[in-house]
């Protein structure tokens, strides 16, 4: 083979292996990253993964928040379809939870089917007005 045509083969060699290895660690720090999200019935069904990092979504059923000690707390979330996954937290809650109130919560699904949750977000509705303007009479119809 010509010296010129090894090299020109080398070369392109090295760009196909190291494009190759670029693809696949980023494919792997994507799968690492990726939060998926679970209603409270696919959790229920086993669709979600025990012990990987997700996101679960639901209501705040009515009678189901119980404070431990501390930051802990309990609380029970569900759907429309009546499943319900329970949820244990440690931290501070935000401002708009409250029973009946729809959350997303970030954690992980334990093997007992105990949602440990580190990270709570509270959704609020389209109708939500925050406490300065609805004192300051600028509600919205």
């Amino acid at each position: 083979m010509n010296p010129k045509r090894r090299q020109r083969l080398f070369v392109v060699a090295f760009l196909v292996i190291g494009a190759g290895a670029v693809v696949g660690v980023t494919l792997v720090a994507l799968d690492q990253n990726i939060n998926l999200f679970y209603a409270p019935d696919q959790i229920v069904a086993g669709e979600a993964p025990t012990g990987a990092r997700i996101r679960a979504g639901g209501m705040v059923l009515a009678g189901s928040f119980e404070r431990a000690e501390g930051l802990n707390v309990r609380f029970v979330i569900g759907d429309l379809k009546g499943a319900e996954v329970p949820v244990v937290f440690e931290g501070i809650l935000p401002d708009l939870f409250r029973e009946g109130q729809g959350i997303v919560a970030t954690g992980v699904l334990h093997d007992d089917g105990v949602f440990e949750a580190q990270e709570v977000l509270a959704k609020h509705d389209e109708k939500y007005m925050p406490p300065e303007l609805v004192d300051m009479g600028l509600e919205s119809e």
